[in-house]
């Protein structure tokens, strides 16, 4: 396949999964491999860097009015009624730590099971059943099942245990690829009283510092590898053909992740997550009989 459509193709994969719950990690794998994409080379991994970056920096500029009137109302809120800790952006840097610091202690064993055909068909499939039971218990009782009382109608009523918690469920994508960091934090954010498009506008105010911070970690061990290992930037060809490559991937990530988002929005407010649960499951039992095959 001609290196620009595999740009292309690969660009509009990456903006269309990152944020919806059914993990681009698992599909970006799949269509690599599917394709005949060496996983191991050094370029296509700095690709797959890159193009996830062009889907991170669709978020502050589609939330870039959402962030600046946050940042003016620092840290009482336009409510009056906050403190440095409860403001929406301190909640946001609580929930990406409870999920920042125990990763990177677990860098090796995230690292074992990233290739595993295994673990991202069980994650595709347990996450795709939690989110569907989930889901349609919070349809059936307007939210109120997991309320306690208290119906979380947006960020600026968030506690920090609700952060602490999306934080630490968010963690599992992390350890599980296929899990999906969407479908970990918005599910999360439902189990803990939140209403549907408050927990999905958390889980993409979370997503900006958890993915930049992934993905210039995933830059820095490219650029400055341990002792004995290859760096991916430095044995990536130094011609326009490759740069040239790089760029159109970039683009296409950001355009389609930013149609995504918007559009994202407007479905899990009326219709749930049901059908993307669904996908899930089927996409996850493809997997596994793929995986059995293979081995």
């Amino acid at each position: 396949m001609n290196d620009y459509v595999l740009a292309v193709v690969l660009g509009v994969i990456e903006g269309l999964t990152e944020f919806l719950p059914v993990s681009s990690t698992a599909h970006l794998r799949l269509t690599e491999a599917l394709l005949g994409i060496d996983l191991g080379d050094p370029y296509w991994k700095t690709f797959s860097i890159v193009i996830q970056l062009g889907a991170i920096l669709c978020l502050p500029i589609y939330f870039w009015g959402r962030l600046v009137k946050l940042v003016r109302f620092f840290p009482h809120g336009s409510r009056g009624d906050r403190t440095v800790a409860t403001h929406p952006l301190s909640l946001t840097l609580i929930a990406f730590l409870t999920t920042a610091i125990p990763a990177f202690l677990l860098t090796k064993i995230i690292g074992k099971h990233l290739e595993s055909l295994f673990v991202m068909a069980a994650s595709l499939i347990v996450g795709g059943v939690v989110m569907w039971v989930v889901d349609a218990i919070y349809e059936r009782s307007q939210g109120q099942a997991f309320a306690r009382g208290f119906i979380t109608e947006t960020m600026e009523e968030m506690s920090v245990g609700q952060a602490v918690w999306i934080g630490a469920c968010q963690l599992l994508s992390a350890v599980f690829p296929g899990t999906s960091r969407s479908m970990a934090t918005i599910t999360a954010g439902e189990l803990a009283g939140m209403t549907r498009s408050v927990a999905l506008e958390f889980s993409f105010f979370l997503s900006i510092p958890t993915m930049a911070a992934a993905t210039l970690y995933d830059l820095l061990k490219s650029l400055r590898p341990r002792a004995g290992e290859p760096s991916a930037i430095g044995a990536m060809p130094h011609d326009a053909h490759s740069f040239i490559v790089l760029a159109v991937g970039f683009v296409v990530s950001f355009v389609v992740a930013y149609a995504v988002v918007g559009w994202f929005l407007g479905w899990v407010r009326r219709r749930g997550l049901t059908p993307f649960a669904a996908y899930r499951i089927v996409l996850g039992a493809a997997v596994l009989l793929w995986a059995i095959r293979s081995g």
